[in-house]
């Protein structure tokens, strides 16, 4: 034993030290490495496929996006009175001009409402045999085949407005779509009674969206779009397709997220999209995968061989000193940008130039922070400005008028008639007068309304009668002050004093749904004859220019004013935000 000894082990010092170093250095280190390559090819799998199953469960909600795109244009095309105006009433206007408001319609949806979109198509059909799509049909449409579309038979809707059809034929997008199907939904377009007035169909290119993602990856990867019975519906790359036992995998593993296919060599991720009963599947080469591990796997057995790890080994460990506070400042800095600038950076942490980069961030966040408060704060000061000018340029509007009314009527005769105009002139140049209030009550502004008319009726020798309707219930809805009183002197100046005759002015307010409406009308000229030959303004006119303004002011997008002319009068619509306070409650008649 003794004997075996001494030939296995080396008397020389010089080979001692190397059966020394092979033993305890080189073996360990060899045998280390093996086994960590694989812990690295088993992690880097399992890290990519992570990375895959993100990217998958991106594209799962961007293609939710599209469908909720795809609800919200419905929603927008329900709601749009242009869009209702020109299917119910289309021969009001000439077939050119109706398309022209479509495609407007259209171009704003993608444009400005849900973003440049080129992967989702309208199609819109009235009940008059016209036709409106947002692309530009190579042949012309036929209104009863795509009336005829087994999408718009109201049976498949189960007793709703609207269905999606997943495998929808591309019967009309051949010349702007190469896809043979599209995710289609197809609805009815229906008025306050439930009365359909025209049809929709809003189609998503899903083949389109699977390869401009198939674009955007890095490995080279495909990816699959299969029904759960694993009927194929898209691919990344044309041609390709997965094998039925990859199909049966789905099925047969439904809590995993990926598994190996050894028959293609290749990991599979997968992802499940409940709504739409689909598969979105992504295949990487293992040979993609593992490309990098190869190369350092030979680089391993380069560098043993010239016993260059040691300085590798520093290498990496100065690299990692180095870029570890980098990485963490580069992660603090996007967090940054996430919360909106509010976040600091720990200083405590870090020393020498990394502490001088991360305290000169943190004094641009704080001056960032600062700046956007104060361009905030002059913001709203020059809003509160604008909104007080525009509300003291209406208060003499009027103004001047009654007091001209009142100068004459005293020239021309001593009357009674004055005592009244004063004190309504009074309630007028009291309510201009206060500028604390932007909104008051409804009954309120009435009264200044019927003040108003009592001077103009003195005026104009009761050439005209005013007729007030409004609901009780909305005595003390909120309205901008000094909003009808320029509606109304625009009715009794543009259009009842040319009238011959006797003129009549209704003022009716009502409630629709969560809005306040008001309408004014009068039988007077009409805007046409109104806006024909007269004596020249000695000032501008500011009324509905004024209105208009200060609806933006207080309501943005909520409030809106429309003008309609026709040849016995016009009518104007002002539409409010409902908005009760708090004197409902109290005063209001039981």
């Amino acid at each position: 034993m003794s004997q075996l000894l001494r030939v296995l082990i080396p008397q020389k010092l010089k080979y001692r030290l190397f059966t020394a170093f092979v033993c305890l250095i080189l073996l360990p280190f060899g045998a280390l490495n093996i086994y960590n390559y694989q812990r690295i090819e088993t992690l880097v799998q399992k890290k990519i496929s992570q990375q895959s199953h993100y990217q998958l469960e991106q594209m799962y909600r961007t293609l939710e996006d599209q469908i909720s795109i795809a609800f919200k244009t419905l929603l927008f095309l329900k709601q749009d009175d242009t869009v209702k105006s020109v299917l119910l009433h289309p021969e009001q206007r000439n077939e050119l001009e109706n398309k022209r408001l479509m495609e407007n319609i259209f171009k704003n949806l993608n444009n400005s409402f849900f973003l440049y979109n080129p992967s989702v198509y309208f199609m819109i059909l009235d009940f008059s045999e016209s036709a409106y799509t947002s692309y530009p049909p190579k042949d012309s449409l036929v209104y009863s085949d795509l009336r005829g579309n087994p999408g718009f038979d109201r049976g498949q809707m189960n007793n709703s407005s609207y269905h999606w059809v997943p495998n929808d034929t591309n019967y009309v997008l051949r010349d702007v779509s190469t896809s043979a199907y599209l995710l289609s939904l197809y609805a009815y377009l229906e008025d306050a009674r439930n009365q359909p007035y025209g049809m929709a169909r809003i189609s998503i290119d899903y083949t389109y969206w699977l390869r401009s993602i198939h674009k955007q990856s890095d490995l080279e990867q495909q990816y699959f779009l299969i029904t759960r019975s694993g009927e194929d519906i898209s691919q990344s790359v044309p041609g390709s397709q997965l094998s039925d036992k990859v199909k049966a995998g789905f099925a047969g593993q439904p809590g995993q997220q990926y598994f190996i296919d050894k028959d293609s060599n290749a990991l599979i991720n997968y992802i499940y999209v409940e709504s739409l009963d689909w598969y979105i599947v992504n295949r990487i080469p293992l040979s993609v995968l593992f490309v990098e591990i190869e190369g350092l796997k030979q680089q391993y057995f380069l560098t043993f061989l010239v016993l260059t790890s040691i300085f590798l080994m520093m290498t990496f460990v100065i690299a990692t000193t180095i870029t570890r506070p980098l990485s963490h400042l580069q992660n603090k800095m996007k967090a940054a940008v996430q919360k909106n600038l509010k976040i600091r950076l720990p200083e405590h942490k870090f020393s020498g130039e990394i502490l001088e980069l991360t305290r000169t961030f943190n004094t641009m966040l704080d001056d960032t922070n600062l700046l956007i408060q104060k361009l905030k704060a002059e913001e709203r000061q020059k809003e509160a400005v604008h909104f007080q000018m525009l509300l003291a340029q209406t208060n003499p509007h009027f103004l001047l008028n009654t007091l001209n009314t009142i100068k004459w009527i005293a020239i021309r005769e001593q009357n009674e008639d004055i005592t009244n105009m004063t004190l309504s002139l009074g309630k007028l140049l009291e309510a201009s007068l206060n500028t604390d209030k932007d909104l008051i009550h409804l009954k309120d502004e009435i009264e200044l309304v019927e003040a108003y008319v009592h001077i103009q009726q003195v005026r104009y020798a009761h050439k005209f009668d005013c007729t007030f309707t409004y609901d009780e219930d909305i005595l003390y809805a909120l309205v901008p002050k000094l909003s009808l009183q320029p509606l109304v002197e625009n009715a009794i100046i543009h259009g009842i004093s040319r009238l011959p005759g006797h003129g009549l002015i209704e003022l009716n307010v009502h409630r629709e749904e969560n809005r306040l409406v008001v309408e004014i009308r009068d039988n007077g000229v009409g805007m046409e004859q109104g806006g024909g030959p007269k004596a020249p303004r000695k000032r501008p006119g500011i009324g509905l220019s004024n209105i208009q303004e200060r609806l933006r002011l207080l309501f943005r997008e909520e409030g809106q004013l429309e003008v309609l002319s026709t040849s016995e009068g016009v009518t104007v619509r002002l539409t409010l935000p409902l908005l009760m306070s708090t004197p409902y409650g109290n005063e209001h008649p039981a």
